[in-house]
C-alpha cells in the first residue's frame, strides 16, 4: 500500500508583540499629524504627557500647524509618505492613523493617492502597531454610510455607497481601511479602534479645502455670495475640533470589551445648509447673500450621528455649541485672509 501522506503542518497565527511601555512617557505615533485634526491631537497628547512622533508627507497637511512645537523635546516630525515602509527605533504604545485627504476638493484631485493611503497606508500603519505591540486607531468617516437610507446613522448601518462614483475613492478607501483593521484585530490580535468622524470644524482648517465650514466662512468674511448646493435642505451636524479629539482620545484609551467595534464621534445637533449659511452670516456680520448651485453627484442628503454608543462606553458627548465654536474658528479664518 502507498504510504499515507504526512499530516499537514500548520504554522501558528502570528500575534502582536507584547505591549512594551516606554520607561517614562507613553509614545504615540500620528500619521497625518500635520493636518487639521492630527495637529490638534498632537497638542492634546503632549499636554497629557505623551512623547509624539508625527509622520506626514504634507500633501494636505502643513508645518504651520505644528511649528509652535519646534524645540519641544517630546515632539518629533518625520516627512514621509505613510504608504512607504514605516520604521522607528524604540517602543511605541499608540498608533493613530489620521493620514488621508479628507475634503472633496482634495480627494477629487487626488483619487489614487486617497485610495493608496486608505489601503497601503493603513497596511503600513497596522504593520507598525503589530511590530511594536501598540494599540491602533483608524480615523474612518461618516462617508462610509454614503447617502444614507437610515437616519440618524448608527454603527450597525452598512451604508448606501456608490463605489464607482466620484466620491468612491474616499468612501471605499475608508471602508477598506475598516475591514483591514478588523482583519488585523482578528488574525493578529492587534488591539484596534475605529472612529467614524462626522463633520468637524475649528482653527487650522484650510481656507480652500472645499468643505462647507471654510467655504461659507471665507465667503462671508469677504462679503461674497455664499454658495449653497441644491435647495439647501440637506443636513449636516457640526462638532468642534476639541470635542471631537476628546472623544477620539477616550476611544483609544477605552478598555471596554467592545471598544474594537466602530464608534461614531460627532454632534447629533442637525442643521440644514440654509440654516448653517444664515448662522455664518450672523456670526460674521457679513453682507453676503445666499446663492444656489446644482447638488454634486452622490452628495449625502442627511448626515447626523447616533452617538448612543459613545455616550455608553466613553461617557462622551459634545460640549461646545456651534455659536461658541464659531468664535475661534472665524477669528482663525479672519487672520488667514486679513479680513
Amino acid at each position: 500500500m502507498p504510504a499515507s501522506p504526512s499530516p499537514r503542518k500548520t504554522s501558528p497565527k502570528p500575534t502582536s508583540a507584547p505591549r512594551r511601555r516606554s520607561p517614562a512617557k507613553p509614545v504615540s505615533v500620528i500619521t497625518g499629524g500635520a493636518g487639521f485634526l492630527g495637529s490638534h491631537l498632537v497638542d492634546v497628547l503632549l499636554a497629557r504627557g505623551h512623547r509624539v512622533v508625527v509622520i506626514d508627507n504634507l500633501i494636505t497637511g502643513s508645518t504651520d500647524n505644528i511649528q509652535h512645537l519646534a524645540g519641544n523635546p517630546d515632539f518629533r516630525f518625520i516627512k514621509q509618505d505613510v504608504t512607504e515602509y514605516l520604521y522607528l527605533d524604540g517602543p511605541v504604545d499608540f498608533v493613530w492613523h489620521f493620514a488621508s485627504p479628507a475634503s472633496p476638493i482634495d480627494y477629487l484631485e487626488l483619487p489614487i493617492q486617497t485610495l493608496k493611503v486608505g489601503s497601503l497606508g493603513t497596511h503600513k500603519a497596522l504593520g507598525l502597531a503589530l511590530t511594536k505591540g501598540a494599540r491602533f486607531l483608524i480615523t474612518s468617516t461618516s462617508e462610509v454610510y454614503g447617502d444614507p437610507l437610515v437616519h440618524p446613522q448608527t454603527e450597525s448601518y452598512w451604508g448606501n455607497v456608490n463605489p464607482i462614483g466620484p466620491r468612491g475613492c474616499y468612501d471605499e478607501s475608508k471602508r477598506f481601511a475598516e475591514a483591514l483593521t478588523m482583519a488585523y484585530h482578528r488574525e493578529h490580535g492587534v488591539d484596534t479602534r475605529i472612529v467614524r468622524i462626522f463633520n468637524t470644524y475649528g482653527p487650522r482648517m484650510r481656507l480652500e479645502d472645499g468643505r462647507v465650514v471654510p467655504a461659507f466662512v471665507s465667503q462671508a468674511l469677504r462679503n461674497k455670495p455664499i454658495t449653497v448646493f441644491g435647495d439647501g435642505t440637506q443636513t449636516r451636524s457640526f462638532c468642534f475640533a476639541s470635542d471631537l479629539i476628546e472623544g477620539i482620545y477616550r476611544l483609544m484609551m477605552c478598555k471596554d470589551a467592545s471598544a474594537s467595534n466602530p464608534c461614531n464621534i460627532g454632534n447629533p445637533h442637525e442643521l440644514t445648509m440654509l440654516q448653517f449659511a444664515e448662522e455664518i452670516i450672523r456670526a460674521t456680520g457679513s453682507k453676503s447673500r445666499i446663492v444656489h448651485k446644482p447638488l454634486p453627484q452622490d452628495d449625502p442628503k442627511q448626515r447626523r450621528p447616533d452617538i448612543t454608543r459613545a455616550r455608553q462606553i466613553l461617557q462622551w458627548e459634545p460640549q461646545i455649541p456651534l455659536s461658541e465654536g464659531l468664535v475661534p474658528t472665524i477669528a482663525y479664518f479672519r487672520s488667514r485672509i486679513g479680513a
